[in-house]
């Protein structure tokens, strides 16, 4: 019999301008046993007495509030106490670019609010809630400040290099904007084609590649359904959609497709690891950045079983270690590097191919 207290429960705390919302993410997050609501804040300020008095493990924070918004908020808490934080965002541009920016200083995760229905919509959210709160509590915050992990350097490449017929496929989810981030911002102008499932939902995907875009020596786009891969472009997959990559006589092409989730995403790393597997064998590198879950692990082993070579996140840089430990368990990862090291990896591995 377990004694009365054994189980200690994740604390989390609500801040939002809403009444409704702060009562609906209350109702969600206090029906799972694991989750207690310690309290909630209408704004930054009554949160930052809550954080004070209550020290959670978890805060859930609106992007858009009265007195101080959210991004100014999150600045202050990973500047003076980090912890982790699970952004809630609307669909609007505005926040998507907003809630982007919120994940490179640091919050873990986002949920995005439903426009119309919100009292539905938040409840067919439920599952997704709840889980990106526990992942939250586990996740390394605060390692992104001072005494981080050493930065990606700009890579070069060799002479003679040529990317045709090279590709590059990564899958990350939890922490992977700025895991990506660091990765494609390190790549040079002539790398092979990259193509990426970050977990997103649709209406972020767009604001995510433009940003990263203008942030890199390689042309960052949302994918199309039938574009060509070409080097020195990385191909991001839209919110909702899978990808996958495809030949068509001397060409690679992408493909998005609307059908059922696999391995509990749409977009699913499995789908266009697979893809790849079969498209490009061993011309291709698999990579698997942070995130939670298995989604990734079967179709990195694919990858290697056909050829490709594979590269894992390591714990200690992951933000959440779930995909990555997920396929080294299956055998899918060849090589474990931290963050860092990744992108000279990429390119070293497609300087070997034939």
């Amino acid at each position: 019999m377990i004694a009365e207290g054994a189980l200690k429960k994740i604390t989390v705390v609500v801040v939002d301008d809403s009444a409704l919302m702060r009562q609906m993410l209350t109702t969600i997050l206090s029906s799972d046993p694991e989750l207690e609501v310690v309290g909630t804040a209408n704004d930054p300020y009554q949160a930052r007495e809550r954080i004070k008095t209550l020290n959670p493990d978890v805060i859930t924070l609106d992007v858009e509030m009265p007195r101080m918004d959210g991004l100014s908020f999150l600045e202050k808490i990973m500047r003076l106490r980090p912890m982790p934080v699970v952004m809630v965002s609307t669909l609007t541009q505005k926040d998507a670019e907003i809630t982007l920016q919120a994940l490179e200083m640091g919050a873990v995760d986002f949920v995005a609010k439903p426009t119309i229905d919100v009292q539905n919509g938040m409840e067919a959210k439920r599952e997704e809630l709840i889980e990106k709160v526990k992942a939250a509590a586990g996740a390394k915050v605060g390692t992104r400040g001072t005494g981080a992990p050493p930065k990606a350097r700009k890579v070069t490449l060799g002479p003679g290099y040529k990317s045709t017929e090279k590709l590059v496929a990564i899958g990350a989810s939890t922490g992977g904007v700025e895991a990506l981030r660091e990765v494609i911002c390190a790549l040079p102008a002539e790398s092979p084609a990259v193509l990426i499932t970050q977990h997103m939902p649709g209406g972020f995907t767009s604001s995510f590649s433009k940003r990263l875009d203008s942030m890199s020596a390689v042309t960052v786009e949302e994918a199309t359904d039938g574009c060509r891969v070409l080097p020195g472009h990385v191909y991001i997959a839209k919110g909702g959609m899978h990808l996958e990559l495809k030949r068509s006589g001397g060409n690679f092409l992408c493909k998005l497709s609307d059908g059922p989730l696999v391995t509990g995403h749409k977009p699913s790393v499995d789908v266009l690891f697979r893809s790849v597997a079969a498209a490009a064998g061993p011309n291709a590198v698999g990579v698997i950045l942070t995130g939670m879950g298995r989604d990734g692990a079967e179709g990195l082993k694919e990858m290697r079983g056909a050829g490709a070579r594979t590269i894992g996140q390591d714990e200690v840089t992951s933000l959440v270690y779930g995909m990555p430990r997920a396929a080294m368990e299956v055998g899918g990862v060849e090589q474990e590097m931290p963050l860092s090291r990744i992108a000279g990896a990429i390119i070293e591995n497609c300087q070997k191919m034939a």
